[in-house]
C-alpha cells in the first residue's frame, strides 16, 4: 500500500497478552492485503487482474470484496471515485488503505480495548476513546507546511484526507470538463474508513462541487481546504479549537 502504519491503542482491562495478540493479527492482514493489492509489486494478485492475466473469481476473495465496495462507492460518488476510470486497469488504490486500516481496527476491538487509533499514512480508524469522556480528536495538517494543523475534528471511527501534498497530482479527474475549482485537500470522516477513504478521493477530483453529493450521503461529512487556504464544509461538520 505504500504507507506507514501507526497503532495507539489504549488498553483498559484488557490484558497485555490479549492486546499483543490481536496487534499481531492486525499487522499480519496489514502485510497481507499489501501482497495482495499492491501495484508496485509486479505479480500481485491485483496487478494480475489489471493486465488480465488472472480472471477476479479466481484471485484471492479479497479482491472480488474491494471491488464490489468500490462499485457501491462509485455510485454514492456519482462517479467521482472510479477505480474502473485509470489507466492501466481497475485500481482500487483510493479504497484499500482505508479499507485494510479499518480491518486492523476492527481486530483491536474485538480484543475489548478501551480504545484504538490506526493510522494509514493520514487515514484513521478508530474506536472507543483516549480516555474516559474524552473523543478522539484529529488534526488536519496544512497542505503547504507540515507542521502545522490547519483544523482541528473530533471523530469517532473514520477520517480520511486526500490532498496532493505526500504524493503529488495522483488522483485523476474521472469526469473531464466537470467538477468545480480545484482545492488543496480534501477530508471525509464517517462510520467506515473504507468509504471515507474512497469518498475523500472522490472529493478531492470532483472539487467544492462534490461537497454536494457528500451532503447526501448518510452519516458522513466533509471539510475541504481551499486553494486559497481557507477552509469549508458539509453543515456537520464541527471545527476544534
Amino acid at each position: 500500500m505504500g504507507t506507514v502504519v501507526s497503532f495507539d491503542i489504549r488498553r483498559g482491562r484488557t490484558g497485555r497478552d490479549e492486546v499483543f495478540l490481536a496487534l499481531a493479527e492486525a499487522r499480519g492482514g496489514l502485510h497481507r492485503a499489501d501482497a495482495v493489492f499492491s501495484t508496485w509489486k509486479a505479480n500481485s494478485p491485483m496487478n494480475c487482474v489489471r493486465r488480465g492475466e488472472l480472471r477476479v473469481e479466481d484471485a484471492p476473495s479479497d479482491i472480488a470484496l474491494v471491488l464490489g465496495l468500490c462499485e457501491v462507492a462509485r455510485r454514492a460518488s456519482q462517479g467521482w471515485f472510479d477505480p474502473w476510470g485509470v489507466p492501466g486497469g481497475v485500481d482500487p488504490t483510493g479504497m484499500v488503505k482505508g479499507w485494510a486500516a479499518q480491518d486492523a481496527m476492527l481486530r483491536l476491538e474485538a480484543a475489548g480495548v478501551a480504545g484504538a487509533m490506526v493510522n494509514a499514512g493520514g487515514d484513521i480508524a478508530l474506536t472507543g476513546s483516549p480516555e474516559p469522556g474524552r473523543p478522539w480528536r484529529i488534526g488536519i495538517r496544512d497542505p503547504w507546511n507540515n507542521r502545522r494543523v490547519i483544523a482541528v475534528l473530533d471523530a469517532s471511527a473514520a477520517v480520511a484526507t486526500s490532498g496532493a501534498y505526500e504524493r503529488g497530482d495522483h488522483v485523476l479527474n474521472p469526469r473531464p470538463g466537470r467538477g468545480g475549482p480545484a482545492i488543496a485537500s480534501a477530508t471525509v470522516i464517517g462510520p467506515d474508513l473504507a468509504f471515507a477513504d474512497a469518498f475523500a478521493t472522490g472529493l478531492l477530483a470532483a472539487g467544492e462541487s462534490g461537497l454536494e453529493w457528500v451532503r447526501d450521503l448518510d452519516g458522513y461529512d466533509a471539510l475541504i481546504v481551499r486553494t486559497d487556504g481557507s477552509l469549508t464544509g458539509t453543515p456537520g461538520v464541527r471545527l476544534e479549537s
